[in-house]
């Protein structure tokens, strides 16, 4: 007869390695409008941020400011990141959008170079830079392999028709075929809305559904949360959707005031597979 000890230790050692494969074959993306990222962030406000960020392999930040400070915190998140995550980060910032001035913004990535290598240079996409007001900031990156390539946008507040800029992105797979898009960002719309069926009809699907992503001036009866405008869209085909976790950082304050000096919005994650 078979050594029963021997059998329980062979199906635990299968287990464990099985288990360890699946979450390697993992890669954990976040998108986070920050809020004026400059010197309004104190050390503080950065030190808790970098602990949100460690969470995940890739952040996507919106909302960068073009002045110097804007850069200057950005490193000092990446520092900080370096210093306490007890993983090696790197980022990369965008020049200012060609926007007019008061619009005009950055967006940055940090990422875990563990897990993710960064293929060449990050650019601002220029193709529609007449049409989107802030043009997407695009980056690729490997993954055992495997290339991602993400999009992350800020686009018009609500109240300017931010569906007149959106509706461009549909043509992002035509210009980048051979790319596995990722659509991800502050879109100041809801995924519902249909200018983003001829998106979906590709084959990409946003991450979220009904979920809030935006921060009300007060919390009503518990309830913290205003609007759908942040999203993580990718192709159904080329990645496996294993998780989609918002994140509520703002229970970590007592007062909703204090959680909107770090941002406005809550940072929006997903873990996937790249097929």
């Amino acid at each position: 007869m078979p050594n029963t000890r021997f059998l329980k230790a062979l199906i635990l050692l299968l287990t464990t390695v099985l288990i360890s494969f699946s979450v390697d074959a993992q890669v954990r993306i976040m998108t986070w409008n920050l809020l004026n990222v400059g010197k309004s962030k104190t050390d503080e406000n950065i030190e808790y941020i970098a602990k949100v960020i460690k969470q995940t392999d890739i952040i996507a930040i919106q909302e960068v400011v073009t002045n110097p400070s804007g850069a200057q915190t950005i490193a000092k998140i990446h520092e900080e990141l370096n210093r306490s995550s007890g993983a090696k980060w790197d980022y990369a910032i965008s020049d200012p959008t060609v926007s007019s001035p008061y619009r005009s913004e950055r967006y940055a990535y940090m990422w875990k170079t563990s897990k993710v290598k960064l293929k060449g240079k990050p650019f601002l996409e220029p193709t529609y830079v007449e049409e989107i007001e802030r043009e997407p900031y695009m980056a690729t990156f490997i993954y055992k392999g495997k290339e991602l390539t993400i999009s992350s946008i800020h686009t018009l507040p609500t109240k300017h028709q931010p569906e007149t800029e959106i509706k461009y992105l549909k043509f992002f797979p035509e210009v980048y075929p051979e790319h596995n898009l990722i659509f991800l960002g502050d879109f100041n719309l809801t995924e519902q809305h249909s200018v983003f069926n001829p998106l979906k009809k590709l084959g990409y699907v946003p991450s979220f559904t009904e979920q809030k992503s935006s921060l009300k001036q007060k919390c009503i009866k518990g309830d913290c949360l205003a609007s759908e405008y942040d999203n993580i869209f990718y192709h159904t085909d080329k990645n496996e959707l294993v998780k989609a976790k918002p994140i509520l950082f703002f229970e970590d304050f007592e007062d909703i005031t204090i959680a909107r000096r770090i941002s406005d919005h809550i940072p929006l994650m997903i873990t996937i597979n790249p097929l």
